[in-house]
This record gives C-alpha cells, structure tokens and sequence, in this order.
C-alpha cells in the first residue's frame, strides 16, 4: 500500500488526474487517514475512491447533557447509534450563541471577523454589522468551488434579506427559516402580532400553511428530499441541517409529549444527579469534577410550588429533541438507502448550552392561560431545568463558562474513521468544522474570492483528532457581550460581565468551582495578553456597544 499525502491528494486533483476519483456516493474508501500521516490508497484502487459527502447537523439552545449518549434520559436512539458507530467528542465548543455559533461554524472564522459579534442587529462596526461579511467564504461557498453539490435544510438567522440568505452564500438549495426561533405550528403566530419570521425556499420567501405543518419535520422531511436526489448524483454534496429544537417556544406533537409527561417529577435536583453518575460512568466527566452546586437563583424541586407545569415543560422539551432525533433517523436511512451512509461524514453539535431565559421557571409570552404545547401557546423551560440540562457545567446560553459553551460533537464516518464508540478529549471549536471538511474534500481554503482577499482561516482540522493525535493550536477565544474567555492547554481564563478575569485548570476541575486567579497571577497576566491581542485583532467592542452614528 502507497501512501498518498494531503499536499500531494490536491496536486492531483488540481491537475485533473483525479477525476475518477471525485464522485460522491460510494461504498468505496476515500480517504481514510493513516496513522503515518497520509491518505491510505490499496495499489490498483486509485480511480475508484471517492470523495466523502458532509452532513453538518446543529440542535438549537440543547445542552451538553440532553441527549442519551451524553448522559442523558431524552430517547435518541438514532444519536447514540451514530455516536456507538463513531467517535464523541468531550471538549468541543461552541461560541454561546446562536448567531454567532452559525457564523463561525459556517466561515471557519470567530464570529467577529465574519462580522456577526452580536446578532443580526447592525450596531455600527464591522464586526458587528448583523450579516455574514464579504471578507469570509462559507463552507458552502468554499466546497461548490471544489465540485460539491450545497444544500441547507433548516434555520439561517445569519442575515435577514436578500443579498444575504444561504443562496447568495453558496447552497445551491435551501428550505428553512431565515429568521431566528418561530412558531413551530405557525410562523404568523410568532412571539407579538408584530414578530416578522421570514421562511424562504431557495430565493423565494413563503408561508407554509398551518395545520400539518410542524417546524422540526418539515426540516427532516426536506433533508430527505435533497439526498434523495443529490445522493443519487455523480458528484459529492454537502448538506447543512440546522433545526430550530428544542429553542422555545415549547412546541411538540402531544404523542411525543405523551412520551416524556410526569417523568420528570422528579425533580430537576435528582435529574442531574443521575444524569451525572451516567456522564461519569461514560467516561463524559471525570469523577474528580464535582458537580456544580444547584444554580443559587432556582430552589429545591421539593419547594416547587406548581410541580405539574414545571413537568409538563421539560416533559415537551424533551419530546422536542426526541422528535428531531426521528427525523435525523429518517435522514440517515435515507443515507443508507442510497448507498451513501459509509462515505458520509456526518457532524452533529449543537450551537450553545442550555437556555435560561426566562428565569427559574421560564416565561410565558401570552399569557393566556393555555398551557405550553400547542401552536396558541409560546413558552420556555426556565433556569431551573436548564440548569439539568448543562450538568455538570456552570451557566447557561449567552454565558462563556463551561455551561454556555460546551456541546456534544458527534462525528460517524465509516468510510473514514475506524474507531468504534471511542471518546476523543481533544478542545476543538466549531471554527474547526470549516477546516475539516475542506481536509477531507482534498480542497484548500482560498486567499481570495470573487476577487475580494479573504481573512486567513482561523480553525484547525480534526482529522489528527479522528486518529486520536493532538490538535496544534495557540488558543481557543470566546467573547459575548462582554462575557470573555481564553483557553490554552489546561488553562481557562473566564470572565462574567462585567466581573473580573476567573482561572480555572480545567484539567483538575473542569466544572471551574476552584478559582485560581489570585493564586497564579503571572498565568492570569499571560492569558490576558493572549484574549488581548486576540480581541483587537478580531475588531471586539466594548459591551455594551455604542453605535457608530
């Protein structure tokens, strides 16, 4: 067997003398990675591996450990069959936000240099400017370049109007929400009567008709469809299937509800206690971690006054990532049925940590009496459960502690990995998706497109951590609205807004419940002048910001 490196894979390809080679699906190996550093080729085998097809799966405001093969109760059995047939990763991180989250994952970028630091508000800076820049390139727009069919089947919210949905970045097809959370049942029914949700069909905006219409299916049910009829095609595609579950409003089929309605009265209290033990039994957590202490702003379950609600709420949560588990099943048969399952490298993450807004038992924003569940109704879960959610981590979604920032990562691929069931440990960031999957489509991120220079690519591939070798990096950044954060190595520097700078070896104490700062002062001082110059280099505000007239 021949090695073939990464650099001389691209020569190839740019040379034209490997066009065989560069169709999609297949149950043929392309490119499994060896553990002398290249691409393994069997002689006589060259013109019959094919490039991967990428599936790149987000939930939305889902914490770290809902789903069953992160420790969870919630029914996923199609997410743990990927994850038992694949590799799960324990430290990856998202950016503690949703727009933010998409902008850095879809650029391979921090979301400030792509000009999304906020949301989709323009606050007067470039990296604050509520849409993707002209200064980044998409996944989408870096793989079309490379001969890659781009579809997207799901939520944007990375730029309201035209010229900036998904078709005008490169997807060739898109079906979704162009907007941020909606109703599930009916987007005119969404937060006020005044709320705009815009839903689009490749260039066209529409309404979908009330009735049979459920957010989290039609999403499944179009990612169907697009590898029903890419899949069957001679190039290889890449498909972006961003839901909006389990964001509020809590919105689920009542069979699915049915599910989950009075398991949880047992309380959030003993729900991360179990769900702990399970995570530590998984190998998720280390034993030496101790479990946060119960969020100070909630109170004991035993003290919860309206028991039966606060159920009910987690009990539609739950049937709400249950539901987009279905529909992830659908899609990978739909993969199978077309012979494409062992040559696709599917990512599942999720874009932030649980969610707290509304406080200990969540809002109710119409207060009408209704209980939550149905299309007239428009709830959250509240702090109380979120903070079951993020077990065993520290704060929520918009926060840049463990709890805002940490997320599952999923990664199944046949074809290319190996190994089966294994945990990788190594930090990764969703900056990296962009790196890998130009890695495994033998395509180099360009320094220029359409004429305009681009901003060199911030993240690292994970193909070293698919073989279980490190990841070489300087540091991983965070910053949202003035929450900040620094990672090197086993050191986290963190700060609340507007509190000062916390440090944390998460090597000993991952749930950050030992502050070190004042006993490592000189650690603190470096780390700082790393978020320093990092924050200045990606164009980072002062919060709040103060917008330019």
């Amino acid at each position: 067997m021949r090695m073939l490196s990464r650099r001389d894979f691209i020569e190839m390809i740019a040379g034209g003398t490997a066009s065989a080679m560069l169709s999609g699906c297949t149950e043929d190996v392309f490119p499994v990675f060896s553990k002398r550093g290249g691409f393994a080729i069997e002689p006589g085998k060259e013109r019959e591996h094919k490039r991967p097809n990428i599936v790149l799966i987000m939930a939305d405001d889902m914490g770290y450990s809902d789903i069953g093969c992160y420790g969870g109760e919630i029914h996923t059995p199609n997410l743990d069959n990927l994850a038992r047939n694949g590799l799960r990763f324990t430290q990856f991180y998202n950016t503690a936000r949703c727009c933010p989250t998409r902008a850095a994952l879809l650029t391979g970028l921090y979301q400030h240099q792509a000009g999304i630091g906020h949301m989709v508000q323009d606050k007067g800076h470039p990296a604050y400017q509520g849409y993707l820049n002209d200064r980044c390139v998409t996944i989408a727009e870096a793989l079309k370049t490379a001969g890659y069919n781009t579809l997207m089947s799901g939520k944007w919210h990375v730029g309201e109007e035209r010229p900036h949905w998904p078709v005008d970045r490169g997807f060739d097809k898109h079906y979704g929400l162009i907007s941020g959370a909606a109703n599930y049942f009916d987007i005119s029914k969404t937060k006020a009567a005044d709320a705009k949700r815009t839903m689009a069909i490749d260039d066209k905006p529409f309404t979908p008709k009330p009735g049979k219409f459920y957010m989290t299916d039609a999403f499944s049910e179009n990612a169907v469809k697009f590898i029903d009829s890419f899949g069957k095609r001679e190039e290889p595609f890449f498909l972006y299937l961003a839901y909006t579950a389990p964001h509020w409003p809590l919105h689920a089929w009542p069979e699915d509800i049915a599910k989950y309605k009075g398991k949880y009265m047992k309380g959030w209290d003993r729900l991360r206690k179990e769900r702990y033990k399970r995570m530590i039994e998984m190998g998720l957590v280390n034993r030496n971690w101790k479990m946060t202490p119960r969020d100070p702003e909630t109170w004991p379950w035993a003290e919860e006054k309206n028991k039966e609600l606060m159920d009910l709420k987690m009990a539609i949560y739950a049937a709400q990532i249950d539901s987009m588990d279905q529909g992830i099943g659908r899609v990978v048969s739909t993969l199978k049925k077309t012979g494409c399952l062992d040559n696709t490298l599917i990512f599942f993450l999720a874009d932030n940590g649980g969610c707290a807004e509304g406080g200990p038992t969540g809002f109710d924003r119409r207060e009408n009496g209704l209980p939550p569940g149905g299309v007239d109704s428009y709830m959250s879960y509240g702090l109380s459960w979120a903070n079951a959610s993020n077990t065993p981590y520290r704060r929520y979604k918009h926060w840049v502690h463990e709890g805002g920032i940490a997320t599952p990562l999923i990664v199944h691929w046949p074809a290319g990995i190996k190994a089966h069931n294994e945990l990788r440990d190594q930090p990764g960031h969703l900056i990296d998706i962009m790196a890998t999957s130009l890695d495994v489509a033998g395509a180099e991120y360009p320094g220029e497109y359409k004429g305009r220079k681009l901003i060199p690519l911030e993240g690292r591939s994970l193909l070293p951590a698919f073989e279980n070798k490190p990841i070489e990096r300087e540091a991983l950044y965070w910053e949202h609205e003035g929450n900040r954060a620094v990672r090197k190595g086993k050191w986290k520097l963190v700060s609340k807004y507007p509190n000062d700078w916390e440090l944390y070896d998460l090597q000993a104490d991952r749930t950050e419940l030992n502050n070190l700062a004042q006993k490592y002062p000189q650690k603190v001082k470096q780390l700082k002048a790393l978020y320093e110059s990092w924050a200045k280099r990606c164009g980072v505000q002062p919060w709040p910001i103060k917008k330019v007239s």
